[in-house]
């Protein structure tokens, strides 16, 4: 069994752009295995050397610190990530800021749906426009095989075409203007 580097946690990503949101819930309702969740996500990103560290609010009494470090490519990628539940979002917002420096905030509307490991997300993203993500958890980097499976067959179900995909994170597309 392949072991995580320094106890980071593992998804299987794919993001794409989404034309037509209400088809897509449609879909997703269809293959969902427990009930939807709708959140209201304020991601501020800081400057960070390695990976990208981000403080996700999701109202004034809780957030969470997330770093991540993922590859920027069109096709699925593996990413590997820390998480922190905290309290106080907005003092920590202001000690990261002063201290690091902020590098751009992503504020977005997300629907999550859960197919089996997967998590799927039809994400409205002020700037920006809407977009489907789709992410496989997984225990070890020897279940990436079964996680792009997963991946290709929800490709297919929601009928993603190859140029739909991204490359980049919201972060990356606010800072280069929107692209």
């Amino acid at each position: 069994m392949s072991s995580l580097p320094d106890s980071c946690a593992l998804n299987l990503e794919l993001k794409a752009r989404v034309a037509d949101l209400v088809q897509a819930r449609v879909v997703a309702r269809q293959l969902t295995t427990r009930p939807m969740e709708e959140l209201v996500q304020l991601d501020t990103y800081f400057q960070c050397d390695t990976g990208r560290f981000k403080l996700r609010q999701f109202d004034s009494e809780r957030g969470q610190l997330i770093w991540y470090q993922r590859a920027s490519q069109h096709q699925a990628k593996s990413s590997f990530y820390k998480l922190v539940d905290i309290f106080r979002p907005e003092e920590m917002k202001n000690l990261l800021a002063t201290t690091l420096g902020i590098r751009v905030v992503v504020q977005k509307q997300r629907e999550v749906y859960f197919y089996r490991n997967v998590r799927i997300h039809l994400d409205q993203v002020q700037s920006l426009g809407t977009f489907l993500e789709f992410e496989a958890v997984l225990e070890n980097a020897d279940q990436i095989p079964l996680g792009q499976k997963q991946l290709d067959f929800l490709c297919s179900q929601f009928s993603i075409a190859d140029q739909d995909l991204m490359e980049g994170s919201y972060s990356e597309m606010l800072e280069d203007g929107g692209t």
